[in-house]
């Protein structure tokens, strides 16, 4: 009996959830308990291991345990907040009817990153644990996927939020029950070394062991792909930070190819398909709750109906008369629009239910990173003159790339449309990249705060001074909590609250 309380104890001080602390009078408590009972704590956990040793099961986990579960959950939930959060502010889509407040009309609550901190820290630490396996079997493919994982989730993170724990993160065991924050300069910083190490740490001739994994099929050449390819992201996020030296790094690996090797083909992208059959399902349990009191919003649409875009057909439904009977082509509904629904005397448009089917014949396609956006980053790199490549080439083959990724053709004359044409200008760039970045995360939310491109319209019932948010804001429990390291945060980073730019929107 000694023993299970000693254990309870020691299980409640230090294996608790990454931020929700344990308050002083809380260890206080716990510690009494534990000196009650033993008279130390060496005399409370003597003959610990042993009593905790099942002989049933491995003592450590492989390198490979945490990988599939990491990545169906990231690409999951991100799925997920493509279409909760990204679609409202970025114009896809809209709740409707949606008489007053929303994301489309700038409303972003206080609790609206929450879920967002929670399930990137959890994963963080799945990952972290998952390198430290992989150290231990001394697998350098794992490690350098581990790293590349890594990077991809606190990239996100911090874009949005910008400064959070990093270093100290995730180190409960060790005793770090309040992390420090680590600045957005910092966080860029070692992730960007952390991609250049793993680039130079995958090793083909090596097997991959542990299991079969679900995004590359153990294809060591494909995880190094992604993993530079992502580090081209990161470079081209910063890019407007000149103390970077952000634009030389990512012109060199452009010009490089050898040694930074990147998607060059849709087959080759971070695109997890997921099959229906359990462990990887869809994100909605039923498909026609991706549809439920839901519009295409009328930018999304407008622009494609301009471009005779074959999209169109694949991501929406055709819009109806009032009465439903009739189908009236493909109409939106205005973001932020002011007045009643009843204004608009039609059935809106809406995306259809296959884009979410998770089937075997037709798996769903979870967006990460793809080859559309790598062609993408090589036009606008060269349009701003950071290399001598052909913008209008990599521009035509990133548009061919995203098209073709939803399983479209792309017709031989799209690029004789003077509004499909590329016409040396980064707008143009951007609008097709925001196309490309259709249900990839928060992607269309960063690169707006980027660049301010694509031109959005401004609805009539914007709220927040008529200015997009551009941040979480952090939880509530870290606030209480972590008070200290929060307000340090705070007094370096600016006020908490949804219009403090991060570090590289500045």
């Amino acid at each position: 009996m000694r023993h299970m309380l000693c254990m309870t104890a020691w299980n409640t001080f230090h294996h608790h959830p990454f931020g929700s602390d344990i308050p002083s009078p809380m260890k206080k408590y716990i510690a009494l308990v534990i000196f009650a009972l033993g008279g130390s704590l060496v005399s409370c956990t003597k003959d610990f291991d042993e009593l905790n040793l099942d002989p049933n099961r491995i003592e450590r986990i492989s390198p490979g345990t945490l990988l599939n579960p990491i990545i169906y959950e990231l690409a999951a939930f991100n799925t997920e907040r493509a279409d909760a959060f990204t679609f409202d502010i970025m114009q896809v889509a809209l709740p409707f009817p949606s008489v007053s407040g929303g994301v489309h009309r700038y409303v972003v609550s206080e609790s609206a990153g929450n879920s967002t901190w929670t399930t990137y820290y959890r994963l963080l630490a799945n990952i972290r644990e998952m390198r430290l396996a992989a150290q231990a079997a001394q697998d350098p493919n794992y490690e350098a996927i581990a790293l590349t994982l890594n990077a991809w989730t606190y990239a996100n993170l911090t874009d949005c939020f910008g400064d959070v724990p990093m270093t100290q993160a995730s180190q409960a065991e060790e005793g770090v029950l309040y992390p420090k924050f680590d600045t957005q300069p910092e966080i860029y910083a070692q992730l960007l070394a952390d991609l250049e190490t793993a680039n130079g740490m995958f090793d083909k001739s090596r097997t991959m062991p542990y299991g079969s994994d679900i995004l590359f099929n153990n294809n060591v050449d494909a995880w190094r792909r992604f993993c530079n390819s992502l580090r081209m992201r990161l470079l081209l996020r910063i890019s407007k930070r000149t103390e970077t030296n952000a634009t030389t790094q990512l012109a060199a690996m452009i010009n490089d190819p050898a040694t930074y090797p990147v998607f060059t083909q849709n087959s080759e992208a971070a695109i997890l398909r997921i099959t229906g059959v359990t462990p990887t399902v869809s994100p909605w349990g039923r498909a026609v709750d991706f549809t439920t009191f839901r519009a295409a919003g009328g930018f999304f649409i407008d622009n494609l109906n301009t471009l005779a875009d074959p999209r169109l057909a694949k991501f929406n439904s055709q819009a109806r008369s009032s009465d439903g009977r009739t189908t009236i082509g493909y109409r939106g509904i205005p973001s932020a629009y002011a007045g009643s629904d009843a204004q608009f005397q039609y059935q809106p448009s809406n995306f259809n239910v296959s884009l979410v089917t998770a089937t075997v014949a037709a798996p769903m396609p979870l967006v990460i990173l793809t080859y559309a956006e790598v062609e993408f980053i090589k036009a606008e790199a060269a349009q701003r003159g950071y290399t001598t490549a052909d913008a209008r080439l990599h521009y035509e083959r990133g548009v061919k790339a995203a098209v073709e990724q939803w399983g479209a053709i792309l017709p031989a004359t799209y690029f004789q449309n003077p509004a499909a044409a590329y016409n040396g200008t980064l707008a143009r760039i951007m609008l097709q990249k925001y196309y490309a970045l259709f249900f990839n995360d928060y992607q269309q939310w960063f690169e707006y705060r980027r660049t301010g491109l694509p031109v959005l319209p401004r609805g009539q019932d914007l709220q927040n001074g008529g200015v997009m948010p551009v941040r979480f804001r952090y939880p509530l429990i870290v606030q209480t909590n972590n008070g200290d390291n929060y307000r340090a945060a705070v007094q370096a980073q600016g006020p908490d609250d949804v219009n403090t730019k991060v570090w590289w929107e500045k």
